[in-house]
């Protein structure tokens, strides 16, 4: 049985109703929130961010009301990570709109990326205008997307790290395909993050990079957590397992996320969130506690056996 997101949070919860757990972790307040330290820094973050490749919307109240929603439980429930894109079409204009809107940017962690192939001077020209568009002097996280224009976009952001326009630098990725090329530049560079796509479906990323970039003291952002969607459509309408009520999940999107996450390289995942049912599911992920090595494996091998 295929299923979307629509009614994953349905079917995950099986009897129980996100209304019902209005009391319990789905809601719960920020205080109990698990973090993880920046290896570089020790600077904690909230496990759960916010991805925002969706967020490029027009102008029209009817387009970013939604999306100011989930911004507002987002940021009332604890995220502080926001990643970004010049790619993500409007993405950033509308971010910067909306967190000035919301007077929160005091209370973020923005990152976004340069993806210029033309050389330190578009990548440069790109981080300006990446500023102005999210409305902020600061950027506390700058990465070199997809590895586009990594040679000479990575010193251009040591630059500006050095002068305190940013505060970290890393490299991200969304596909296998890359992975070789982007582990000789993390052995090559001294980066504070990188982003990788990691899941219970796609594991690669835990071969040879999450392991190196332990290693090298990198934080881990983890990208497609939910492959993109095809989880959903695995699972199905299966509840989750009892025992995965032992580390705190009531969803499976909880159990994804608290899957990925649980993996001792990663600092935290970046869900795509537009509808505040999926903030308050995923934000479920955030509390509790994390599987163990022998429960990922159970996690593994359960979803391996479907």
């Amino acid at each position: 049985m295929k299923i979307s997101r629509r009614d994953f949070t349905k079917a995950g919860l099986g009897a129980a109703s996100l209304a019902a757990l209005g009391s319990n972790s789905v809601l719960a307040g920020p205080e109990n929130m698990i973090r993880k330290a920046i290896p570089s820094s020790g600077e904690l973050l909230p496990i759960i961010g916010l991805g925002t490749n969706r967020y490029g919307v027009n102008e029209s109240e009817a387009a970013r009301a939604p999306l100011r929603k989930a911004l507002e439980r987002f940021h009332r429930l604890g995220g502080t990570v926001i990643d970004t894109a010049p790619g993500y079409r409007t993405s950033e204009s509308v971010l910067g709109d909306l967190i000035s809107e919301l007077g929160i940017r005091g209370d973020l962690f923005l990152a976004t990326k340069a993806d210029r192939t033309d050389g330190a001077d578009g990548t440069l020209a790109q981080m300006k205008e990446s500023l102005a568009r999210l409305k902020t002097s600061k950027i506390d996280l700058m990465q070199v997307h997809n590895l586009r224009g990594w040679k000479d976009a990575l010193p251009v952001m040591r630059e500006w790290k050095q002068e305190g326009r940013v505060r970290y630098t890393g490299i991200t990725t969304s596909r296998s395909s890359q992975y070789a090329v982007f582990e000789k530049v993390m052995q090559m560079h001294d980066l504070d993050f990188i982003q990788v796509n990691y899941s219970i479906e796609q594991r690669e990323a835990a071969e040879r990079l999450l392991p190196l970039a332990a290693d090298r003291g990198m934080g881990v952002i983890i990208n497609r957590v939910f492959g993109g969607g095809r989880i959903f459509g695995k699972v199905g309408d299966r509840p989750i397992p009892a025992w995965a009520r032992d580390f705190g999940c009531e969803s499976w999107a909880q159990f994804l996320l608290k899957y990925a996450i649980g993996h001792p390289a990663a600092t935290l995942s970046i869900p795509g969130m537009t509808k505040l049912h999926h903030v308050d599911d995923n934000f479920g992920a955030a509390q509790g506690r994390l599987p163990n090595a022998e429960e990922r494996r159970r996690q593994e091998a359960l979803f391996d056996s479907l």
